[in-house]
């Protein structure tokens, strides 16, 4: 098997045992199982969906859109101060950002940058290495 292949299924193998991917899990897990949650989500779409269709019509019903963006809206924050939901929104940026640097970490490397001098984080990169000489 070819080398780098191989140490990249060893990556993701690490990334699966580290704690952060193991929380995002159990949140994603119990986001899942709470059927409040579910159903909030349900009813958010359908109302979306609902909206959409009104506002897309030739002669929408103005009050009928704002009235159905209000709901929309009112749904979102309720599904966004679920305790299932924030617990998920809460563990995820963490992934989010080891994902974030190990990605960096990689591409740079393809570009030859030295792996052991990139910074994990990117704040204040604008991506274009040729005008920064910040990295090393």
């Amino acid at each position: 098997m070819d080398r780098m292949i191989e140490l990249a299924r060893e990556l993701g193998a690490a990334l699966q045992q580290d704690e952060r991917y193991i929380r995002v899990q159990m949140a994603q897990a119990a986001a899942d199982e709470d059927k409040e949650l579910q159903e909030l989500i349900g009813a958010f779409n359908l109302k979306r969906i609902a909206m959409q269709n009104e506002a897309s019509r030739e002669t929408p019903d103005e009050d009928k859109v704002n009235a159905l963006t209000d709901e929309v809206s009112e749904l979102y924050q309720k599904i966004m101060e679920n305790p299932s939901m924030m617990a998920y929104n809460a563990a995820k940026p963490e992934l989010d950002r080891v994902m974030e640097a190990v990605a960096r970490i990689i591409t740079l490397s393809a570009q030859g940058e030295d792996p052991y001098m990139i910074p994990e984080s990117s704040e204040g990169c604008s991506g274009n290495c040729s005008s920064c000489g910040g990295c090393h």
